[in-house]
This record gives structure tokens, C-alpha cells and sequence, in this order.
């Protein structure tokens, strides 16, 4: 059984991530991969200076992530050759992390903000959407240090709310308190736990 878990900025997506750990689920974090698939020295941190030029490398040679940022997400051909790079990559390495747990017995629960965006419902039999009112992510975001223009612009670059809704097998309302999500958490663990074969 392959799970898919995604949510838009600052839905809370990553608490409900690190409660399945807690849950017992291993956790295939496509962000953290992301960033490791470009790290120095890496073919994919070569590939996307071939593609965007030396500008979105730090003076220490690492990838400014921030300038990508601002690439990317105003102008969404910048953001599909990203993609282009990137996503096989992560696809890779992905796929070895989530054989090596489902090898050891155990759920595995695949972390991928852009889940709906780059069309992954399909591959997973159950997808997990944390689920929160757009005001709330930019309540939430915009608190976290992030300028309201920046997160509007990242809002309108993913998925609508209601499209990632659409692909949901499991929602998951991020509006209440944090024993609400640890109740809601601990049952999709476990009806998800209780039915992988």
C-alpha cells in the first residue's frame, strides 16, 4: 500500500508528518530530499546552475533557495524546468528509502507538499490532505516571519484547496487544537496500519 500525505503552506502538514512518525510510520520526506539531490557536488545542483545560471548558487557554492524562490514562483515555466530536474531525482531516492521500510514491515507514509500539483494521486492508494481555510495559511505563515505578498504568490502557485481535497482518501482539519490533530492523527495511523498488506 503506498500513502501519500501533502497540504498546502502552512497547513500544519509537517506536525501531522512528524505525529505519524511518532505513530510509527517512516516517513519519505520529498522536501528534505529535495534538498539533499542538490546539494554540492551533486548532479542535480549542477544540473539546475546549467539551467538558471551561477546567480542562484551562495557565495559558500551551495543552492540559494530563497533566489530559486523568487525565480520559480513568478514565472511557471522556470518552475516546470525546476520540476524537470528535480523531480526525477527525488523519484530516485524516494523510491529506495520506501523499499528499505517497507522491506523492515513498516507503514510508510511519502511527505510530498506537490502531491496534487504534479499529478501523484493516481500512484498512491490512499492520500492523506491536511486541510486548513487559505485565511489560515496566511494567518499562519505570515506569522511564521513570511511577507502576506510571498505567501499569497506560493498559495496561488500550488493547488487549489478544493482540487487537493478532491484527491483525498483521509482529510485531516488542522483547525482545532493539537490533541484534536493527535486524536484525527492516531486514527488514519491506525486504519491505515490496520489495513497494509
Amino acid at each position: 500500500m503506498r500513502v501519500g500525505l501533502t497540504g498546502g503552506i502552512a497547513s500544519g502538514k509537517s506536525t501531522v508528518s512528524k505525529l505519524l512518525a511518532e505513530c510509527g510510520a517512516v516517513i519519505v520526506d520529498s522536501d528534505k530530499i529535495a534538498r539533499e539531490v542538490v546539494e554540492p557536488g551533486t548532479p542535480g545542483l549542477a544540473a539546475v546552475v546549467e539551467e538558471f545560471g551561477p546567480s542562484v548558487l551562495t557565495e559558500s557554492g551551495e543552492l540559494d533557495r530563497a533566489k530559486v524562490g523568487e525565480i520559480v514562483f513568478a514565472d511557471e515555466g522556470a518552475r516546470e524546468r525546476l520540476n524537470a530536474i528535480v523531480h526525477p531525482l527525488v523519484g530516485a531516492r524516494s523510491a529506495e528509502l520506501e523499499e528499505a521500510a517497507r522491506t523492515a514491515g513498516r507503514l510508510v507514509v511519502n511527505d510530498i507538499p506537490l502531491l496534487v500539483e504534479v499529478d501523484y494521486a493516481p500512484f498512491f492508494d490512499e492520500v492523506i490532505v491536511v486541510d486548513v481555510p487559505v485565511e489560515t495559511q496566511i494567518e499562519r505563515a505570515v506569522a511564521r516571519g513570511m511577507a502576506e505578498a510571498d505567501v499569497r504568490a506560493r498559495i496561488s502557485a500550488q493547488a487549489s484547496r478544493e482540487d487537493r481535497l478532491a484527491a483525498a482518501t483521509y482529510v485531516i482539519d488542522n483547525t482545532g487544537s493539537l490533541e484534536d490533530l493527535e486524536k484525527r492523527v492516531r486514527e488514519i495511523y491506525d486504519s491505515l496500519a490496520g489495513t497494509r498488506s
